[in-house]
């Protein structure tokens, strides 16, 4: 898979909560930081949250260092999703989505999606300086993230099932 491909990883659980407390957790964006390898913190800029609202968030790779970015929210559906681009939203460095649905047993369906691309991103320089490693660099960076989205969804439901992570 190549950069320009703007690859995609998703992961799903099911928690046996309402949709309305799973959605009170995956919209309080600092609560990643709690499960997450990389993402370190985050904050809104503006107030309240809704389409076209902006956050910032910080993050930590041992390859990369610590940054910034300023995300903005391109998707708030009530309940159901919850999507924000990186950077610009017309030309995002990625794009990362919440999603809620019932399911028929009970519970909520949790889904976590990410994209990668088609802006510019921390991996840019990376491919540009080993063109040739490029479909290696890009399927790593999807394993980091789905990781880090695996250790997210199981944090959620363990706080939605039980108020506390699992260990």
């Amino acid at each position: 898979m190549r950069y320009a491909d703007t690859p995609t990883t998703e992961v799903s659980i099911l928690v046996d909560a309402p949709a309305a407390r799973v959605w009170a957790l995956v919209t309080d964006i600092a609560l990643p930081a709690r499960f997450s390898s990389e993402l370190q913190a985050a904050s809104w800029l503006d107030d309240p949250p809704g389409p076209g609202a902006r956050f910032v968030g910080r993050s930590r790779h041992p390859a990369a260092g610590e940054w910034e970015t300023t995300c903005v929210v391109t998707r708030w559906d009530e309940g159901e999703a919850f999507e924000w681009a990186v950077g610009d939203p017309d030309h995002p460095s990625a794009r990362w989505r919440f999603e809620l649905a019932p399911s028929a047993g009970g519970g909520t369906w949790l889904s976590q999606w990410a994209q990668i691309g088609p802006g510019p991103s921390g991996l840019t320089p990376a491919i540009e300086a080993m063109p040739d490693k490029e479909e290696r660099i890009v399927a790593r960076r999807l394993a980091e993230h789905t990781a880090n989205m695996e250790a997210t969804v199981e944090g959620i439901k363990a706080l939605a099932e039980f108020g506390e992570p699992a260990p």
